[in-house]
């Protein structure tokens, strides 16, 4: 039996973890801003503790992980999931806007994380799962301001991997693509109140694109959820985990890109080094 603290936990992919979770009899501390939507959708359970929780206050945090020692005794998974996008050009967001996606992608996620950090070092155990994005791994035009939160969340968890595995502390970075959760609504995906008529061509598209995906995406929310029991049962489980055929290709084509620009760069790429004989 595993002891899970999820944020984001009321609706979407958090709700989902939620349910697998209980349902094969794990203990879940399930967190959100209004935990009564949380107990409305599960009922009171034993192995279920709905906590309030906004990611962005780090003494709620806190106060969150110390109920869920207080009520289980420990730790074992821990799910990053609360967040939310912004689509919009890079020159259409403002600085309001990019604070606010920043302030629960990023700090947010940081807030948790360190909260929680103390109680799994004392296990010397633990499993860290940082719900990005395939955002998180390539940017795209409308995209750029949310990726780069995920792209945050990648950096930081690659650098947490390394400094926690010593301590027997696992960091896996979840990367979703297009699922049929409720990420394309107003309630997740925010756009800016500006506009500009220069970017119809491009982010305008991006826009129509997104209302047209909405609850039709080709992932199923349902099977990650069950696969996500997969990756924190295996005894070595991955950095880095793709979910979804468009996830996969979209890497797959990110890599053949950066490789052939490397290829044919190479020349002034390592032009830059001292020569031997100066080092």
């Amino acid at each position: 039996m595993k002891t899970w603290f999820i944020t984001g936990a009321s609706r979407g992919f958090g709700s989902l973890f939620v349910k697998e979770a209980i349902e094969r009899g794990d203990n879940v501390v399930a967190t959100a801003r209004d935990p009564k939507a949380i107990l409305d959708r599960f009922g009171e359970r034993p192995n279920l503790l709905a906590v309030k929780l906004d990611v962005t206050d780090e003494e709620q945090a806190k106060d969150a992980v110390a109920q869920a020692v207080s009520r289980f005794g420990r730790i074992d998974v821990v799910v990053n999931n609360a967040g939310f996008g912004v689509i919009g050009a890079i020159e259409e967001i403002s600085g309001k806007e990019v604070e606010a996606v920043y302030r629960t992608n990023v700090f947010g996620l940081l807030a948790v994380t360190r909260a929680v950090l103390p109680q799994l070092r004392r296990q010397r155990a633990g499993h860290i799962l940082n719900v990005s994005s395939i955002g998180g791994y390539r940017s795209w035009a409308a995209w750029g301001v949310y990726a780069s939160t995920k792209f945050a969340v990648e950096a930081i968890s690659e650098a947490l991997a390394m400094e926690l595995k010593p301590l027997g502390i696992n960091v896996t970075i979840v990367e979703p693509g297009y699922f049929r959760t409720d990420f394309l609504d107003a309630q997740s995906l925010t756009t800016t109140e500006s506009t500009i008529v220069d970017y119809a061509e491009t982010v305008g598209e991006i826009r129509k694109l997104a209302v047209s995906l909405n609850h039709n995406q080709p992932g199923n929310p349902a099977l990650l959820a069950k696969a996500l029991l997969t990756i924190v049962d295996a005894p070595n489980p991955p950095l880095r985990i793709p979910f979804g055929s468009d996830t996969v290709a979209a890497i797959e084509a990110k890599h053949q890109q950066v490789s052939a620009e490397l290829e044919s760069w190479r020349a002034l790429s390592v032009s830059t080094d001292f020569a031997a004989s100066q080092s």
